[in-house]
């Protein structure tokens, strides 16, 4: 006959899951913010990528999605205010695929959301899991985890994206010096 489980046998267990998965997850999402500053193009190169993917204005956009990875990924990593680094997270995938890898399909070695939605989806699950006793909410006597978690995350990062894309996407807008350059190829073309 099985041994019946012991409450604290199953809180070790999904403590342990919470720890694996922010050990994950919070310096992956720092080190994607941390490139985009000091990366091979710096911020510079991110401003670029961002006014070509129609994100207005594209340095502040740049420095904003970096910050916003940085503190995601460190709040993740260190299991702290749950579930808004995981907010975070998901606004920023939930943007990433929007502007991105939209039209791309599936797989991100194609340019697709395959990681777009690993990311998001990782950080809901953690949400509801909570970041458990090995965290700084844990050492703080936080211990939320559940539905709620879970759905505040999802909720929060999808109306912060869908906010930002409403305010700020203009992928049809083309920038003033690309206005101006077109002008002058044509004219020397011509």
């Amino acid at each position: 006959m099985p041994t019946p489980r012991r409450a604290g046998a199953d809180n070790t267990a999904l403590d342990t899951a919470s720890l694996l998965l922010r050990a994950v997850l919070g310096p992956m999402l720092f080190a994607h913010g941390w490139n985009k500053v000091k990366g091979p193009g710096g911020i510079e190169g991110t401003t670029g990528w961002f006014e070509s993917l129609g994100l207005r204005p594209a340095s502040l956009h740049a420095r904003v999605a970096a910050a916003t990875e940085m503190a995601a990924g460190a709040g993740l990593a260190l299991g702290a205010a749950n579930p808004l680094p995981a907010a975070a997270a998901v606004g920023l995938m939930a943007v990433a695929a929007r502007t991105d890898h939209r039209g791309k399909g599936f797989f991100v070695f194609k340019g697709g959301w395959e990681y777009t939605a690993v990311a998001g989806g990782t950080a809901v699950a953690l949400a509801a899991l909570g970041h458990g006793r090995y965290s700084v909410d844990g050492l703080l006597g936080r211990r939320g985890r559940g539905v709620r978690p879970a759905l505040a995350a999802a909720g929060l990062g999808g109306l912060g994206a869908a906010a930002l894309l409403k305010l700020c996407y203009r992928p049809d807008d083309k920038p003033a010096e690309d206005t101006a350059d077109a002008a002058t190829a044509r004219t020397v073309t011509d």
